[in-house]
């Protein structure tokens, strides 16, 4: 492999990188705003989900990819279809 084709190749794995970290920032802020629109804290949020508080933080900020799993338990908790967590 080339110089040039590495460098083609890590720009294309860079973007790829980057459009995971938007996906996972897009998803925080929808839990964010359905978090806030019932009124609830990243606190009792957590709670009801049975998970940390700084989980939730970290998810609402985009820094954490989510299992399924979690992504269940925080649906559960704000009463919500899990794909609906996923529309705008």
């Amino acid at each position: 492999m080339g110089v040039h084709t590495k460098v083609i190749f890590l720009l294309r794995l860079e973007l790829h990188m980057a459009d995971k970290y938007q996906d996972l920032v897009i998803f925080g802020e929808r839990v964010k705003a359905v978090r806030k629109n019932q009124g609830l804290s990243q606190e009792e949020l957590a709670a009801k989900a049975d998970l940390h508080r700084t989980y939730i933080g970290m998810i609402e900020r985009g820094e954490k990819n989510i299992t399924l799993l979690n992504i269940l338990k925080i649906a559960r908790a704000l009463n919500f279809f899990p794909g609906d967590l996923f529309k705008d």
